[in-house]
């Protein structure tokens, strides 16, 4: 786990959650990724690999990246994973950015 960011304000540190919201939406890659569910939809592994035009190992990886900074969760069906999109984890990283920008950088 990462250490939570400071901006010098003893008040205004960055959880290791937002930090790696913000790791996750650092690729350009992952943030196309992330626009494949759009409308809630669920998607496979294979299906994001296939729509992103990359491997399944690569899709898995980017996945992974994504689940951890809390933007997607995952659900086991039978053999295949299901991924969709955490809106309530996505809020909650969101507003935690907002205060901590306000205290940080008024």
């Amino acid at each position: 786990m990462t250490e939570p960011m400071s901006c010098g304000d003893a008040g205004a540190q960055l959880s290791a959650t937002a930090h790696d919201f913000l790791k996750a939406l650092a690729s350009e890659q992952r943030q196309e990724l992330m626009a494949l569910f759009a409308g809630g939809v669920e998607l496979t592994v294979g299906t994001v690999a296939e729509r992103m035009g990359i491997g399944q190992s690569s899709a898995s990886q980017q996945l992974a990246i994504l689940r951890r900074g809390g933007l997607l969760v995952s659900r086991r069906d039978g053999k295949q994973v299901r991924y969709r999109v955490d809106g309530p984890a996505i809020e909650r990283s969101l507003v935690e950015l907002q205060s901590y920008l306000r205290r940080c950088c008024p």
